[in-house]
């Protein structure tokens, strides 16, 4: 069984700008290298930097309040929004909201540095 807690994850900035702590990614973890999961975070007023890739990618918010601008297209996201992002599309989220924007992220297949291309 693997078995994570939150508060031991190592964390870190990703290139895209928000604060990041992989939960399961194969590389880390004895798991299928289909999928990976982690927990993001961006503080008040901040925002990602707009990428894409290779990949598609699910966000999941926890917490807090934003907009994820996708190829074009704006929509408002708070605790319970699911966005899905097909490969290839051109991506940013902004915290809109008073508190950080937390989410998780899902990527499949799981996420690696090559693929991930700033815009």
């Amino acid at each position: 069984m693997l078995h994570k807690n939150a508060d031991e994850l190592k964390v870190f900035t990703a290139s895209d700008g928000c604060r990041l702590a992989e939960v399961i990614h194969p590389a880390n973890d004895s798991t299928d290298p289909g999928v990976s999961l982690s927990r993001a975070w961006l503080p008040p007023g901040g925002a990602t930097k707009p990428h894409h890739l290779d990949f598609l990618e699910i966000y999941y918010v926890l917490r807090g309040r934003g907009v994820f601008h996708l190829d074009g297209e704006s929509q408002e996201v708070g605790p319970d929004s699911c966005v899905y992002l097909p490969p290839g599309s051109r991506q940013w989220l902004q915290n809109t909201g008073s508190e950080d924007l937390v989410f998780l992220c899902v990527c499949h297949p799981a996420w690696r540095a090559e693929g991930d291309h700033l815009a």
